[in-house]
């Protein structure tokens, strides 16, 4: 049996309903950036989609209650995305 003291307490509805409520803040500020030009909007999308991301994989996919090693995998795998990203606009920069 396991003990209670080391036993996971999961959220209730009003910490989802919370993340949900900033989730569409950070769309509303993503859709308002947009109206500033191109390059702000940009810089928008590369500065809070990766924090709605987080939100997303830390709460409702349940990654802040798994194990260091699922969390280091994820961590690697978007490290590698974001390497391959760098390299990409690096590319497509110095043409």
């Amino acid at each position: 049996m396991s003990d209670p003291a080391t036993a996971i307490v999961h959220p209730g509805y009003g910490t989802f309903i919370k993340v949900w409520v900033a989730l569409l803040a950070l769309t509303g500020l993503l859709v308002t950036l947009s109206h500033f030009g191109q390059t702000t909007a940009v810089w928008g999308l590369l500065i809070l989609t990766p924090l709605k991301a987080g939100l997303v994989f830390y709460f409702f996919m349940h990654l802040r209650y798994e194990g260091p090693l699922l969390k280091g995998v994820v961590l690697i795998t978007l490290g590698t995305l974001l390497i391959f990203f760098a390299l990409l606009f690096a590319d497509v920069a110095f043409r």
